[in-house]
């Protein structure tokens, strides 16, 4: 929205609101990331995936590790997941 058509009175559309309102909750999060550069939830998401992966496969919190790194510009959320190896049907 431009100042002219905060003077004249022209109201802002929901999505243009909504847009800016998510521009500045994003803003917000980018800035209080912890110190170490990794978002607060990053714990969180691993004791979370640990439980998911835990209904189908055996794995421990060691065998997730998640990173997340900045990229030609863009946020990179890099999950490794070591799987237990399947043994082999008797022949």
């Amino acid at each position: 929205m431009s100042l002219l058509d905060k003077l004249f009175g022209r109201k802002a559309k929901t999505a243009e609101v909504a847009r800016d309102r998510l521009q500045i909750i994003i803003a917000q999060e980018r800035a209080n990331e912890n110190g170490t550069g990794a978002p607060d939830y990053l714990p969180t998401l691993r004791k979370e995936l640990l439980e998911v992966l835990s209904k189908y496969v055996n794995v421990s919190l060691n065998d997730i590790r998640i990173s997340q790194e900045k990229q030609d510009g863009l946020d990179v959320l890099e999950l490794n997941i070591t799987l237990p190896e399947q043994k082999k049907a008797a022949e």
